[in-house]
């Protein structure tokens, strides 16, 4: 027989005055395990302040817990005290989301992000996203009704209500003083909340304040190779991810492609990782094509091709545009050989993903997750799917969150059967047979 026990069944008087929270939390089960370990160790049960803080910030309906939020208990001078941590696996009620994985959109659009709201656990958006596809895009900004970016992320978090994570990212990490950048972090944590608040910090790597100029004019081409940094400049981010976490923000530290990035990025403790998908693999099928060809013909011209796409893709600098062709060919070979395209490890372009959750799980941050992001095509989405559900990466799938404009994951809920079904079933319906 199983018997269901609640957090009542301990049978605590309340803390006075604390009455109406507490029937937020009267039916919280626990297990008979749970219950023996709490019996006999208070005299009261009350809730701490970060509970009535959340509910002050998020006042949903009595007695609902709001999304976004588990219940954690501790003691304090023989009272029991419920709190409420924050936790994006977790729908309302303290009942955890449907499954492990969680999903994001890649959005900056109030109309694209509202069908899909119940079903994200974040959001992502990034000043190209929010200015480039959103605000100055007149068949998204319908009668361009949104004019800055504080009024977006604003509607965005009315939509989105509690329980979903917000990541925004900073306008300019190169150009402003570490004051300045605090001050920016902080007008958004007054309009998202502490608790929904994620700041994006980029990876630097050999961009800083004296050459960032380079990208915005001319070829927009950097004249320091990738694999060049001056030290200072490639943990700029890492830095600044570190300062904002001592201020109390969570991080998101985005521009990460390669698997090598993972085990420094997590130095800096942010909340998120993530592995960027699309256009590395696109770029790593190019270079294996054009490495075949020049192997299987001996053409030259091959080789030629491959250095203008390494020039244009940032594999070598703006100034090595004649760098010579047995350089080109042993770069391309390393590219491929690190990113293991030829093997069932790297031939889906998910390698880096692979390593991530390796890392993630044997890391000491438990609340970190990795965000898999820039996705898009027939493969990368069912790719990943497979991926999380093999027996080496089952138990990372708490550990994830697939981020990708709605409009993307929309198609993942479709089939050619879908159509076909419903044409038969409305026929029936209608009496057509």
């Amino acid at each position: 027989m199983n018997i269901n026990w609640t957090i009542n069944d301990l049978g605590l008087p309340g803390v006075s005055g604390e009455e109406s929270l507490l029937a937020r939390v009267k039916n919280l089960p626990l297990s008979y395990a749970e219950i023996t370990q709490l019996s006999g160790r208070a005299d009261r049960i009350g809730v701490t302040s970060g509970f009535r803080k959340v509910i002050e910030t998020f006042p949903v309906p009595a007695p609902e817990i709001p999304a976004g939020f588990k219940v954690g208990l501790s003691f304090a001078e023989r009272v029991l005290r419920v709190d409420l941590l924050r936790d994006i696996g977790y729908d309302k009620n303290n009942c955890l989301r449907p499954t492990k994985v969680l999903f994001s959109a890649d959005s900056a659009n109030p109309y694209e992000i509202a069908p899909i709201k119940d079903y994200i656990a974040n959001l992502t958006c990034n000043p190209g996203i929010i200015y480039d596809l959103f605000i100055n895009n007149p068949e998204a900004n319908v009668g361009n009704h949104f004019k800055t970016r504080d009024e977006v992320m604003a509607e965005i978090g009315r939509i989105l209500g509690p329980g979903a994570d917000i990541s925004v990212e900073l306008n300019d990490p190169f150009g402003k003083s570490d004051s300045e950048l605090l001050e920016e972090a902080e007008k958004f944590r007054e309009m998202l909340s502490e608790y929904r608040v994620v700041i994006k910090v980029p990876h630097t790597g050999p961009v800083n304040a004296n050459n960032v100029s380079s990208l915005l004019a001319g070829d927009k081409r950097l004249t320091t190779r990738y694999t060049n940094p001056a030290t200072g400049d490639a943990f700029r981010g890492h830095r600044l991810a570190l300062l904002l976490r001592e201020h109390g923000f969570r991080v998101n530290f985005t521009l990460m492609f390669e698997p090598w990035q993972a085990a420094l990025a997590l130095q800096a403790r942010p909340y998120f990782i993530n592995s960027f998908i699309r256009h590395r693999l696109i770029q790593s099928k190019a270079i294996e094509r054009l490495l075949h060809l020049y192997q299987t013909t001996a053409d030259k011209s091959y080789l030629e091709q491959l250095r203008t796409l390494l020039v244009e893709k940032d594999y070598f600098a703006a100034n090595e545009t004649n760098i010579d062709l047995d350089t080109v060919f042993r770069e391309a070979e390393n590219i491929l050989k690190h990113r293991q395209i030829g093997t069932p490890e790297g031939a889906d372009g998910l390698d880096a993903v692979r390593q991530n959750l390796r890392l993630l799980r044997h890391s000491n941050l438990p609340e970190t997750r990795l965000i898999v992001c820039s996705i898009e095509g027939n493969d990368n989405y069912p790719d990943i799917d497979r991926l999380l559900s093999t027996d080496e990466y089952s138990d990372m799938a708490g550990r994830v969150v697939v981020t990708a404009e709605p409009r993307y994951l929309a198609r993942f809920t479709s089939a050619n059967q879908v159509i076909s079904y419903q044409r038969r079933f409305m026929n029936a319906a209608n009496g057509m047979g």
